[in-house]
């Protein structure tokens, strides 16, 4: 049986800097799909700068960590569709 929100039970890692447009829209597009996830603010602990920087291996942000799957950067189909997702036409 599928669910209304497959997304729903994700587990999500934002890694994220304040000033950063695309951590924004990462953000807002969690919220629209309904998917909990945890924002990391990499410029306030260097341990989870170090820990996004093992796990993508690059310093850019946004950093998303789903289900264990790593992306860098804001791209709606990729986020859709490691969610289980599918994005309105």
């Amino acid at each position: 049986m599928e669910t209304a929100n497959a997304g729903a039970s994700a587990q999500v890692k934002i890694y994220t800097t304040p000033v950063c447009p695309y951590c924004q829209m990462a953000k807002e597009f969690m919220k629209d799909q309904g998917v909990s996830y945890e924002e990391i603010d990499v410029t306030k602990s260097q341990p989870a700068l170090q820990e996004m920087i093992q796990k993508s291996g690059q310093m850019g942000v946004p950093v998303l960590d789903i289900n264990g799957k790593i992306t860098v950067g804001f791209n709606r189909k990729v986020l859709a569709d490691l969610l289980g997702v599918k994005l309105e036409s």
